[in-house]
């Protein structure tokens, strides 16, 4: 009772839903390592929940919660055994074969199903989850997360505040959520509080300093700050991540992208680099090292690194669309530039700087109209956007080429 007391008031509720009370006991002193995202307490975790289903091998809701912590392990990268996800599937699905209608295993195997890419699949798993149980807040935050991985920010900050409401003491991982969809809609001042005030709480979750990092570069991209000190700000939240785990990927994409923009363009394509030889599977490194290789003017190998970002899967749906057509454009393939921005703003469609760059590749391409609306676009998103601040802003290192995207820009209608 103590134990289950301690849990609700860190905003975890889990019911009781086997007989054997020391398997029951043995999933509850799971929850709390589980929740402090690092492999060890991975391991922890999941050692106590394999003791719960070994007590019980009728307990589906610890086969549950045992088969999240080979996804999480998957997720994060801690493993590069493609068993490891195989065998969160069949964790899932054997808690599923044990009880269909628990909601938590819906859940989890609808995060399975995000990282297959099988995101209508995984909406509806999450969606069944919330049916069975419409009271249960985690499961709505589930759904938000395959929301947010599907590429339907929108949605997942509908579902986030609905599991805020029914669970008020709500634990840190709701905040991550959140941040996400704050980010993914333009909302960065709101992801940047939210995703402060996430670690301020849980310091050792990874994801939320990248994602922390990049809601800093998307706003200093965007003028969306007045504040001159946000690229700082962004080179600071870099450190914390690489001193947890230095061979996190997205920690030196973090820092990459930071070098990228404060225009320290070796530091930039090294960190770029260094994230591709730690996950040589992950298409947002290699789409992040291609918008660093094509600004620094190294096109061919832009244009490599773009191939390779395309014929993998990214973290999110078309979320490496963003720096795939920034690379593009700089390297002259409009077309291919004007196709996958507008791939990427069908999914993201407030975020200024694809809006921008597509503006630019529809004046190079002589669609005028065309560069108007989306000119028109960036002054929706900041009514006060200028040229002379991007121009200083903007990384691209050779002059003559900074100068044709902005007198592109100017075609646009931008000033």
């Amino acid at each position: 009772m103590k134990l289950q007391l301690t849990l609700m008031e860190q905003g975890y509720i889990v019911r009781k839903t086997t007989d054997n009370l020391e398997a029951y006991d043995s999933l509850l002193r799971g929850i709390e390592p589980f929740f402090h995202y690092t492999p060890e307490t991975n391991a922890q975790a999941r050692q106590l929940w394999e003791k719960a289903v070994a007590l019980d091998p009728q307990y589906a809701e610890a086969y549950a919660w045992l088969s999240w912590t080979y996804w999480r392990e998957a997720a994060a990268r801690w493993s590069a055994d493609p068993q490891t996800l195989k065998r969160a599937l069949t964790l899932a699905q054997q808690a599923l074969a044990l009880d269909d209608s628990l909601p938590r295993a819906h859940g989890v195997l609808s995060f399975v199903y995000v990282l297959q890419q099988r995101y209508e699949e995984a909406i509806a798993e999450s969606e069944r989850a919330t049916t069975l149980d419409p009271n249960n807040a985690d499961l709505y935050t589930m759904r938000a997360f395959v929301l947010n991985s599907a590429g339907r920010p929108e949605g997942a900050l509908r579902r986030v505040e609905q599991a805020m409401r029914l669970n008020p003491r709500y634990p840190p991982s709701y905040l991550f959520q959140l941040g996400w969809a704050y980010s993914a809609t333009g909302r960065y001042a709101e992801a940047i509080a939210t995703l402060k005030e996430l670690i301020r709480r849980s310091p050792n979750f990874l994801y939320a300093h990248s994602l922390l990092v990049a809601s800093y570069v998307f706003q200093w991209v965007s003028q969306q700050s007045a504040d001159t000190q946000t690229l700082a700000q962004a080179m600071e939240a870099t450190q914390r991540p690489l001193a947890l785990s230095n061979s996190f990927p997205l920690g030196h994409v973090s820092l990459g992208t930071v070098y990228l923009w404060q225009k320290q363009y070796e530091q930039a394509t090294a960190e770029l680099e260094r994230a591709v030889a730690l996950d040589p599977n992950g298409a947002v490194s290699y789409a992040a090292l291609a918008e660093v290789l094509s600004c620094v003017g190294r096109t061919e190998d832009a244009l490599e690194a773009v191939a390779q970002a395309l014929r993998l899967k990214p973290e999110s749906a078309d979320g490496h669309l963003g720096s795939v057509g920034t690379a593009y454009a700089v390297a002259g393939r409009y077309e291919e530039a004007r196709a996958a921005l507008q791939r990427y703003l069908s999914r993201y469609p407030n975020i200024l700087g694809a809006h921008l760059t597509l503006a630019a590749v529809y004046s190079e391409l002589g669609k005028e109209a065309e560069a108007r609306a989306e000119a028109a676009e960036v002054l929706r998103i900041n009514p006060n956007f200028s040229l002379e601040v991007h121009k200083e802003r903007v990384p691209i290192k050779d002059l003559a080429m900074l100068e044709r995207q902005l007198a592109a820009l100017r075609k646009a209608g931008l000033k």
